[in-house]
């Protein structure tokens, strides 16, 4: 599997295959293996249409303005096994660099297992969502392994199934937080937001109506007024420079809850395990990204955000939620508990348009928590953390500027000019490396679970710094996490990958999907 970003060769860009190859029949070629009707169910079609070819079917349903003004000069006849080798060709041209930008997206190992009987079976991947729960059951219980996942992690009593990705949760936070608050305008959000959750955040604002203003440029809460016209702040947590800052977030939570505004956290879940969770802070409401439980990093998507709530916002929630019924005879039963209706019905009142989940990610996120169990959870944090320290300590040793604080996998480093920050881009890019500009002189180095000493010390040597430890990282403090989590048996039993291959084969054989059957087509709303 690749990892990291990808560099496009130029040359590659144009390339087509157009040449027919003498393997090629209609029924190899590229198109038809992937596409799917053959020449005479099209024509079978276009007769029942009444139409006498595809093109005319076009133009009858694609509006002029839309239509493209030429034909395509895209045309694959080879074979499918041909297109594969071509493309794999290409992507020779292309040079894979280590990833190290963070803004929520990390490396991470995907277990094989996984891998192999979830992310590349389609008796998983077929069906994005549960149609009907009593066809669901499998997907269903990983979805509640989750929910309770999530719950354990943030602290906060309800979650639902997942949301599309970390910036869509950041926008449907806000609106959530805005329920029963609607004469309140303003909305404080964290000037260390990850950039992206801010964007799509002011976005969903202005639609709104909503005025986004900056919280935290300078002590306390950074010359912003907190008055009774904001409706809720937004943390993200730890910042997107790597701070904690765990002792202005306590002074804004006070802040905010003494004038009715809702406290929103940006929360990264590989974090909690060893920081205090957002409900012991206080939080309404959390949301984050759990791409690195296991989901490759996919060109920056899509992977499986979650949202989390105090009970007050639970009929508020977008997506859905799922839980746990006895059926006539008295047996446990999973199914869909809880959406908000006015998503479907009484739209004038709808919060959200969101209704359903992300739920293969979701399944396979859920999954790698199954198999490493809350102390593996816990030691892959610490091992990234103590690279994290080391980084830093070598830095400081070398005299560049560095955060003060607690930090948890990120370090953000201050150079003296442009040119000396531009200078560590590029020893990075000679490495084969990708670190983060911040700001006019700032850079970024966001580690994760795939580092390993030989690459750390690599990177060390690409910026001329030197290891001086510590080995054991610098702890957490007052910010430190000393409540339990994912205490359910489900998280304790499947170590093994045998027991881990029989557990996730046993919920696939609870359901239906196309691998056996059409799906019944119900609605996603069910």
């Amino acid at each position: 599997m690749l990892r990291g970003m990808k560099l496009q060769d130029s040359a590659s860009k144009n390339a087509k295959i157009s040449t027919r190859s003498p393997d090629a029949t209609p029924t190899n070629e590229f198109l038809f293996r992937h596409i799917a009707p053959s020449s005479v169910e099209q024509a079978e079609m276009l007769s029942a249409l009444g139409v006498g070819s595809l093109g005319d079917l076009m133009s009858r349903v694609v509006p002029e303005a839309i239509a493209a003004s030429r034909a395509s000069d895209f045309e694959v006849t080879a074979t499918e096994a041909e297109v594969l080798e071509d493309m794999a060709r290409l992507a020779e041209k292309n040079k894979v660099y280590r990833s190290f930008l963070g803004l929520g997206y990390h490396d991470t190992v995907t277990p094989p297992v996984i891998q192999r009987t979830i992310f590349e079976n389609p008796g998983w991947y077929t069906q994005y969502t549960p149609y009907q729960a009593e066809i669901a059951q499998g997907r269903l219980e990983a979805l509640l392994n989750f929910q309770t996942l999530t719950i354990d992690l943030t602290g906060l009593p309800v979650a639902n199934a997942s949301l599309l990705d970390e910036g869509t949760a950041v926008a449907e936070a806000m609106a959530m937080a805005r329920v029963g608050l609607t004469g309140r305008g303003v909305i404080l959000v964290d000037e260390h937001l990850h950039v992206q959750s801010r964007a799509v955040l002011e976005t969903r604002a202005r639609a709104l109506g909503v005025r986004v203003e900056t919280l935290g440029a300078g002590e306390a809460m950074g010359g912003v007024s907190l008055d009774p016209s904001v409706f809720a702040i937004v943390i993200q947590y730890p910042g997107t420079q790597g701070l904690v800052r765990e002792h202005r977030i306590a002074d804004w939570v006070t802040r905010a809850k003494a004038v009715g505004a809702r406290v929103i956290f940006a929360a990264d879940p590989l974090a909690l395990t060893v920081l205090k969770s957002p409900g012991e802070w206080g939080a309404d409401i959390a949301v984050g990204s759990f791409q690195r439980f296991g989901v490759p990093l996919g060109f920056g998507g899509p992977h499986a955000a979650y949202l989390a709530c105090t009970e007050e916002f639970k009929r508020s929630m977008p997506g859905r939620i799922v839980g746990v019924s006895r059926d006539a005879e008295g047996r446990p039963a999973i199914r869909l508990a809880l959406q908000t209706r006015e998503q479907h019905i009484r739209r004038e009142k709808a919060t959200s348009n969101i209704c359903t989940a992300q739920v293969l990610l979701a399944v396979m996120a859920s999954m790698y928590a199954v198999y490493h169990g809350p102390d593996g959870l816990r030691a892959i944090a610490l091992r990234i953390h103590g690279f994290a320290e080391r980084l830093r300590a070598a830095a400081q040793a070398a005299g560049v500027a560095v955060g003060d604080g607690t930090l948890f996998d990120t370090v953000c480093f201050t150079a003296a000019s442009p040119d000396e920050r531009e200078s560590w881009i590029a020893r990075g890019l000679g490495a084969g490396m990708n670190f983060r500009r911040e700001g006019d002189l700032g850079m970024v180095i966001a580690l994760d679970e795939c580092v390993r000493e030989p690459e750390f010390l690599r990177l060390l040597a690409a910026l001329g710094w030197a290891d001086v430890g510590p080995r054991g990282g610098g702890g957490f403090g007052a910010a430190g996490r000393t409540t339990p989590y994912m205490m359910h048996k489900v998280f304790h039993q499947y170590r093994s990958e045998h027991a881990m291959l029989r557990y996730i084969a046993s919920l696939e054989r609870k359901d239906l999907s196309l691998n056996f059957s059409m799906i019944p087509l119900g609605s996603c709303t069910m």
